[in-house]
């Protein structure tokens, strides 16, 4: 290297102002590589079912939700008379979720479909039998819309089908129902045990 240029060297590296322009290059590029690098990180983890995402819909290990995203929430599970309803059932055995009409239904869990298709006030519907005494229904879906038959067997995030109104229903949502040994149960404590809490 030219004397010159050793000399330059030599006096910027003697400068407080070089020196702190150098580590402050050093510390912007850092943060711009491990920016860069999370989400490289975060993959195996997301593909670890800690938090992954199937098919659109959140899965926390076996379970997961049966909208993908943000929902409003309809009637929940109990006591909930429709004003201006007559035909609307007072004591309400599900939880309705709503997104615009057509959003994607998704299986909650592992399981078998043992009814897909037009089924009383739930209209267009899918059950699911997951094992256990455990069965979830999903109600209201639009017809000809199921992506699921008889006997498919599906995970969590598998899609059923598409929000709807179909059956006994004010507006497009899903009726998610649960049920353990054949007798509904509040959907929100026991997704909420799974680690999938609800509105």
């Amino acid at each position: 290297m030219p004397k010159p240029v050793l000399l330059i060297a030599g006096a910027a590296a003697r400068s407080k102002t070089v020196r702190r322009l150098v580590v402050g290059a050093v510390a912007v590029g850092l943060m711009l590589t491990l920016s860069l690098a999370t989400p490289l990180l975060a993959v195996p983890l997301m593909l670890s079912g800690s938090g992954a995402t199937a098919g659109g819909s959140l899965v926390v290990g076996e379970w997961g939700y049966p909208l993908a995203g943000d929902y409003n929430k309809g009637r929940g599970f109990g006591w909930h008379p429709v004003e201006g309803c007559a035909y609307c059932s007072k004591d309400h055995k599900g939880y309705d979720m709503d997104q615009p009409c057509g959003a994607t239904v998704y299986a909650t869990g592992p399981g078998r479909v043992v009814r897909a298709g037009p089924w009383d006030s739930f209209g267009n519907a899918v059950e699911i039998d997951h094992g256990g005494g455990v069965v979830t229904v999903y109600g209201h879906m639009q017809w000809d819309s199921l992506y699921v038959t008889e006997g498919s067997r599906v995970v969590a995030g598998t899609p059923l089908g598409l929000e709807g109104t179909t059956g006994v229903s004010t507006g497009c949502h899903v009726h998610f129902e649960i049920r353990v040994d054949g007798v509904p149960v509040d959907p929100e404590p026991f997704m909420a045990a799974l680690g999938l809490p609800l509105k």
